[in-house]
């Protein structure tokens, strides 16, 4: 494979380790606080989780050391969507183990949880680690979205790990990832397997986020990223004056990327998903923003702007969000008889009889193009599959409609033309910034320090993200005391709870004072591409949503 001299030359860069695990491993010692609880649903958690509920939180300090310099055999998987930064905890964890012992082996489980079921790995050497370094997506191994849920999964991985010698598995992946690796730990501590279980925060949607876990790895890159392209967008908005760009971002259930990129890139209008649950905003309330927005700007002269949409928006909007439960109801219980229903027209027809009064005016409102959406695009649970809903156009299309009232009631002067744009894909796997680079690395030789330390069903945690590499704090947070009970699929289940944008955190505050100015005002700000050469300030600045976590 040709590579780029960009690639060749971040082979070479060389990413930070906090000072406590860059020195001497005989130094290092794990402090523990006290027994800890999950966040909600503690007994039915514990009864689940009966040899390695309540741990503590574990920290690394300098003392008598205690770490095993044993040679170990661990496994890692990438579990789920790409996020930038893999293949450095990939490389933290090869080298830590290598530093611990040479003899040391790492394998990793190809196409993700279904390459430890399925007995389908290679031992991950020195030269292939030196091709991944520093680099975007999962291709050195590959990943998957395969959940171990079954007894058959659980015994098979247990043989695969038998088969290998395992000492540890490491699990890189997002909240019901590291719930599995959760699951996992309990079942080798049941079993007697002696097969410790580490995961790794992973997300670019940045919602495995807690007290002990700042930011979920990928979020810094993917941010970036989106911001940009929307930059790019809003200069070239600036520069036309002609257009209206609705650009949908990355983020089902939560809203941290749309607000990280709003404080990046200062658009007129960004919608967090959160807010708009809180209130209980209706759909023609959000439609009203926008053309309250377009109205001013339009007597100002500035007939363009920017408006910013999470993808799970649609969720969040109460008579939305009833409509699409109807449609998943009918469609479990009714789809052999929906399928006879051919024409579009006839579907709609069809379910007028079966939907609410509401959300049958709903669907008769909504533009047919999105309608259609709503009843053909199903996952295999037959749920509707909001990330694939085009809600930037629905948005642009109930706009539309709405500014042409106001023009025939002469309440509206201007021109209207909109763009729709979709940012997913283009973040998932780009190069890590160098504040990924070194997290990522972080938290891949943290892993291998808590193996060492004898911990299982433990998250790598590293805090203090937000000051330099070498004062953050490292060690490890229990899965169980993120999870708290869940309805899934008819039964109530332990998972990590996702992290929300918090409406009374420092980040949304901060966008929210300054909203209903740019609502008005054109006050783009263009913060270009990513930086991995220059000044501190240049490339090596975290998200503003950490800085302004930490008051920085």
């Amino acid at each position: 494979m040709e590579i780029s001299n960009f690639h060749k030359a971040r082979y070479e860069y060389k990413p930070k380790l906090p000072a406590i695990l860059a020195g001497d491993m005989d130094e290092l010692t794990v402090e523990t606080g006290a027994a800890t609880e999950a966040l909600s649903g503690h007994e039915e958690i514990k009864a689940m989780f009966k040899h390695s509920y309540g741990k503590p939180v574990a920290r690394f300090v300098k003392g008598k050391g205690g770490q095993s310099r044993n040679a170990l055999n661990v496994g890692v998987i990438l579990s789920g969507g790409q996020a930038p930064g893999g293949h450095n905890v990939i490389a933290g964890l090869f080298d830590g183990l290598k530093k611990g012992n040479p003899a040391s082996k790492l394998y990793g489980f190809l196409g993700g949880p279904s390459g430890l079921t399925g007995g389908k790995y290679i031992e991950i050497s020195a030269e292939l680690v030196d091709k991944y370094r520093n680099t975007g997506g999962f291709d050195m191994i590959g990943s998957g979205r395969t959940k171990i849920e079954t007894p058959e999964q659980f015994a098979a991985s247990m043989e695969t790990a038998g088969k290998l010698k395992l000492n540890a598995l490491v699990i890189i992946g997002g909240d019901d990832s590291n719930t599995n690796a959760g699951l996992l730990a309990e079942y080798f501590l049941e079993k007697g397997a002696g097969v410790q279980v580490i995961g790794c925060p992973k997300t670019i949607d940045g919602d495995l986020k807690h007290l002990h876990i700042e930011a979920s790895f990928g979020f810094d890159t993917a941010a970036k990223t989106y911001s940009e392209l929307i930059g790019n967008i809003a200069r070239d908005a600036n520069s036309a004056k002609k257009y209206w760009h609705f650009i949908k971002l990355m983020g089902r259930a939560a809203s941290h990327i749309a607000l990280e990129a709003a404080l990046q890139t200062r658009p007129n209008l960004c919608f967090i998903s959160e807010e708009v649950e809180a209130k209980g905003l209706s759909l023609s309330q959000i439609v009203g923003q926008i053309c309250d927005s377009v109205v001013k700007r339009a007597e100002g002269g500035e007939n363009f702007g920017i408006v910013l949409i999470p993808e799970g928006l649609v969720e969040f909007i109460p008579e939305v969000k009833a409509l699409i439960s109807e449609l998943n109801d009918i469609m479990a219980h009714h789809k052999g008889e929906f399928d006879k229903v051919l024409t579009f027209q006839e579907q709609k027809t069809w379910l007028k009889t079966r939907l609410s009064p509401a959300s049958s005016s709903l669907f008769d409102e909504l533009p047919e193009e999105i309608a259609k959406q709503l009843l053909i695009d199903r996952d295999p649970h037959g749920n509707v599959q909001v990330s694939r809903i085009d809600t930037e156009k629905l948005l642009m299309r109930l706009t539309e409609k709405q500014l042409a009232v106001l023009k025939a009631a002469g309440k509206f002067k201007g021109e209207f033309s909109a763009q729709g744009h979709f940012f997913g894909y283009e973040g998932r796997a780009a190069f890590p910034s160098n504040f990924d680079a070194d997290y990522c690395y972080t938290l891949g030789f943290n892993s291998f320090a808590l193996i060492a330390a004898g911990l299982t069903g433990y998250i790598s945690s590293v805090r203090r993200l937000a000051f330099p590499a070498s004062e953050w704090i490292a060690g490890g947070v229990p899965i169980t005391m993120l999870m708290n009970m869940e309805r899934r699929k008819g039964k109530d289940k332990p998972v990590i709870r996702k992290a929300l944008v918090d409406l009374d955190g420092a980040p949304f505050k901060a966008f929210a004072a300054m909203r209903d100015e740019l609502a008005v005002k054109t006050l783009f700000r263009y913060p270009g591409a990513i930086q991995y050469y220059g000044p501190e300030e240049v490339c090596g600045q975290t998200t503003m949503t950490l800085r302004l976590e930490h008051g920085k």
